[in-house]
């Protein structure tokens, strides 16, 4: 079997990573090639490259982020009140492992979104499942799947979200059946998957927007518990660009 073949038959059995691999060492000079537990190392390797690579896509893709954002890109300043340090501390995304949140809040423009988004993108790159939702979109899923009767099978796949984006929470006002149904979501992730939220109000008067003392409690013990908080400050990004 020629050297053509076995590229073909790579292909044909979808180890992309191999094919390049391997013809990047045929393109070497013989006295180069690696010997062959090099070989194989180096083809083991570059294929799990590129299904790591293909499977942060496909996450990224599924997730319908607002913002192609990275982490390395977010402007760390004390004027944004935004620690480089304390950003890092999530890079390795064990706080998804933990089911800790993450509550985001600043005044319009401020780059909250964008961060909420970075931080997505890097839980994708981790292989974990994540999914964006405004929050007006989110609480019309909501109406929807009672009037249609698929309310279950939103709670089943919001439950199976590793990391679920709720972006500018507050912003609209929330009935009683969407309350509790965010209660039951939020009950159904605690302590194993994690919650980011992003908010012009901040976090002490969002106990007032749920208009409910009981289901507020509920809510708020539920995001808040071992929650990773960040207060944007400073003057709007949009206008700066």
């Amino acid at each position: 079997m020629n050297t053509q073949e076995t590229l073909l038959q790579l292909e044909k059995l979808k180890l992309h990573g191999m094919s390049k691999a391997y013809q990047g060492i045929l393109a070497m000079p013989v006295q180069e090639q690696p010997s062959l537990h090099q070989f194989m190392a180096r083809m083991t390797q570059a294929e799990l490259l590129e299904r790591d690579r293909k499977r942060s896509e496909a996450n990224i893709k599924q997730s319908k982020m607002r913002y192609n954002a990275v982490l390395e890109q977010v402007e760390c300043t004390a004027t944004r009140n935004i620690n480089r340090d304390h950003l890092e501390t999530l890079a390795d995304c064990s706080y998804i492992y933990r089911g800790e949140n993450i509550l985001i809040t600043g005044a319009t423009g401020c780059g909250k979104s964008y961060l909420a988004c970075a931080l997505g993108r890097q839980a994708c790159d981790f292989g974990y499942k994540v999914l964006y939702l405004g929050m007006v979109r989110f609480l019309e899923m909501i109406n929807q799947s009672h009037v249609d009767g698929t309310f279950i099978k939103l709670i089943n796949r919001m439950e199976k979200i590793d990391v679920l984006i709720l972006d500018d929470f507050g912003i609209q006002n929330i009935s009683a059946n969407q309350r509790i149904a965010l209660l039951q979501m939020l009950e159904d992730r605690y302590a194993t998957k994690s919650t980011i939220i992003t908010s012009q109000l901040p976090v002490a008067n969002w106990h007032q927007y749920f208009n409910s003392a009981t289901t507020a409690d509920a809510i708020m013990d539920r995001l808040t518990a071992n929650a990773h908080r960040f207060e944007l400050k400073g003057e709007s990004m949009r206008k700066k660009k």
